[in-house]
């Protein structure tokens, strides 16, 4: 284990989640004899140490020198930007802003300016043009003064820099490369002479490839986050939780926000919980065949989605349960198949992560398998990371299995991180043929040749006793 990875692994209070590679699919079709890879039953959040917060500030912090010292530079060269500006202002933060700055930072303070320039050696010199410096990693180019003598020191410092090309945070169609108000853009160009005013150019390439690159220190944190993710749903999906007759899906909703809340762990969206019931119905051209809200009863399936943040790294989870009825002490057959299908889908789509396909065309790729294997099944799988709906190559939408542009012709990039989401029908004998729906999504990072999950997979019902 190298010093990084030891690091991370005492301040983590765990050890390091490895994994083999997802196994290929049974060209034939046959479920039978398929054993999904990478099952992992995790039975509880206290499984896993959970930092406070003064002592994540040291593991944030590491980890933002090392992608300034060992990604920066080679992701600036690819997108062939000489400078990237990124300026920002209290109450209207760029959203890679807080990607970039050490910990504990909750804002910018008044107009905040940060300079990479790309030397001669091909190192990148990080520097900040602030009324308040930043300190480490961020040499202080300018502080103090007022705001029209900031401007002026910043249009001094490019011009002294002299840079070919300027990359800015505008986009018309990644919101995370757009950050640059149309306020600061025009004070900028103000600025700037006119012959450098045309040096600007967009930096969204840069900028995704900044938020979607993973380094291995945040891999493992990822594996951490994800186990915590997962504890916390098995926790609920039990009779710990629930009592039929009596629990209702926002009684677990709230039961996990809380849950969170107690462990320090922000979440990005609000748990959900929806349930499945034998007699209901689910058309074929229904996208999801879930009820919203009720009284859990036995003989429900369950289904959760949640997504927490744990130092900087966001995951998305979605797992699903069943309530025993009172003579049963297993998962029908049925359903037990019907969740095998669902990992045999989430195999087709990881065994058609290749380096360089677009997004669509690996979900085009993966319908085609699905379809031949007689899988009725949607897509819809993003990237993740400092965002849990991060940039980078989306793989099909749930309210659109066809292409989507620009996002999804983007490239798949190795050392990058997805939640491998969507969801698949079949009919369960033991329900008088009714169609089930089983929705899936977990964490999992590609490594350039194969996709592994952070924190194992759901091969196995979460029961309700």
């Amino acid at each position: 284990m190298n010093k990084s990875r030891f690091f991370f692994a005492m301040v983590l209070g765990t050890s390091i989640f490895s994994a083999t590679a997802c196994a290929a699919t049974n060209s034939a079709g046959n479920l039978s004899d398929y054993t999904p890879t990478q099952g992992r039953v995790i039975s509880s959040a206290d499984e896993f140490a959970v930092l406070q917060h003064r002592d994540r500030i040291a593991p944030e912090n590491a980890m933002l020198d090392e992608r300034l010292e060992t990604l920066l530079p080679g992701l600036m060269a690819d997108a062939d930007i000489d400078m990237w500006l990124v300026i920002n202002r209290e109450y209207a933060e760029d959203p890679v802003y807080f990607t970039l700055v050490p910990q504990p930072t909750f804002a910018a303070r008044r107009t905040t300016m940060l300079v990479f320039n790309k030397l001669e050696d091909g190192s990148v010199e990080r520097l900040s043009v602030n009324t308040y410096p930043l300190g480490g990693p961020y040499e202080s180019a300018w502080s103090g003064g007022d705001l029209d003598e900031q401007w002026a020191a910043l249009a001094d410092l490019i011009v002294q820099k002299n840079p070919e090309r300027i990359g800015i945070n505008v986009s018309k169609h990644w919101p995370e490369a757009d950050g640059l108000t149309q306020g600061m853009h025009q004070r900028l160009t103000e600025v700037l002479p006119s012959a450098m005013q045309n040096r600007l150019v967009p930096a969204e390439d840069l900028v995704v490839r900044w938020l979607e690159t993973r380094t291995q220190a945040e891999l493992d944190v990822f594996a951490h986050a994800v186990g915590l993710a997962r504890g916390v749903i098995a926790e609920t999906f039990s009779a710990r939780v629930i009592t039929p007759g009596a629990t209702t899906t926002t009684d677990l909703e709230w039961y996990m926000r809380q849950r969170f809340e107690d462990l320090g762990l922000p979440i990005w969206f609000m748990p959900y919980v929806t349930f499945q019931r034998e007699g209901g119905e689910c058309a074929p051209e229904t996208p999801f065949c879930s009820s919203s809200s009720g009284v859990i009863q036995r003989g429900d399936v369950l289904h959760t989605d949640v997504g927490i943040c744990y130092l900087k790294m966001c995951t998305d989870t979605q797992e699903m349960a069943y309530v025993l009825k009172n003579h049963e002490e297993d998962v029908p057959q049925g359903l037990k198949d019907a969740l095998l299908t669902g990992n045999r889908w989430q195999d087709i789509l990881t065994d058609n992560f290749v380096t360089g396909r677009t997004g669509n065309e690996i979900l085009a790729a993966t319908q085609a398998e699905a379809e031949r294997q007689g899988i009725v099944s949607s897509t819809y799988t993003h990237p993740i990371g400092f965002y849990g709906h991060a940039p980078g190559p989306t793989i099909g939408m749930w309210d659109n299995q066809g292409e989507t542009a620009v996002n999804g012709d983007w490239p798949l990039y190795p050392n990058t991180a997805y939640a491998i989401e969507g969801n698949i029908k079949q009919t369960v004998p033991e329900w008088g043929g009714q169609t089930i729906q089983i929705m899936l999504e977990q964490s999992a990072y590609f490594d350039g040749e194969r996709v592994i999950y952070f924190a194992g997979r759901k091969t196995q019902w979460h029961l309700v006793r």
